[in-house]
């Protein structure tokens, strides 16, 4: 169960890069919802060989885009300041506590949801057939990287990440 679960979690992580990967589609130092600067998007963008007609197409659906993830974005800060002022001092509410995971549970899966929603616009409007097979060829590489870290992770030849990795 409980690597049944790591495997869900590692699948929507992946699933969560998703979309930012092609956010930055501009290239290095672009704007993409990460900011200014994220070098696995823009290697994305350059390894899928994006045109400049496709960049600008990225650009156009995250901007058409931006004002609804903004405000997930800004509701998930809210949740998180409420989770540290509800437990500081070693503060412990289970009740309340659970109440702000569940709300947060709820705004991660509407993120992923709007993620997923950009990322299938840019697969489906902006990239060619070879681009798409590129793009699953590279899923596929992610995917096989996570099963083998899980499988090491199993048999106890990988140490569990930490919060640090």
């Amino acid at each position: 169960m409980k690597t049944k679960l790591m495997v869900v979690g590692s699948v929507l992580a992946l699933l969560l890069c998703g979309a930012t990967i092609f956010a930055c589609a501009q290239g290095p130092g672009g704007e993409g919802f990460g900011g200014p600067g994220h070098g696995h998007m823009g290697f994305l963008a350059s390894a899928l060989n994006l045109t400049d007609a496709q960049k600008a197409q990225v650009k156009t659906i995250m901007q058409a885009n931006k004002a609804s993830m903004k405000t997930v974005m800004q509701q998930m800060a809210q949740n998180r300041a409420a989770m540290l002022a509800a437990t500081a001092n070693g503060a412990y509410d289970p009740v309340r506590i659970q109440s702000l995971a569940a709300q947060r549970a709820q705004l991660e899966a509407t993120m992923i949801v709007n993620r997923e929603s950009i990322r299938h616009q840019i697969y489906t409007q902006v990239l060619t057939a070879d681009q798409q097979a590129k793009a699953e060829q590279l899923r596929t590489q992610e995917i096989n990287r996570i099963n083998e870290r899980l499988q090491k992770m199993a048999t106890g030849t990988e140490a569990a990440p930490t919060a640090n990795q």
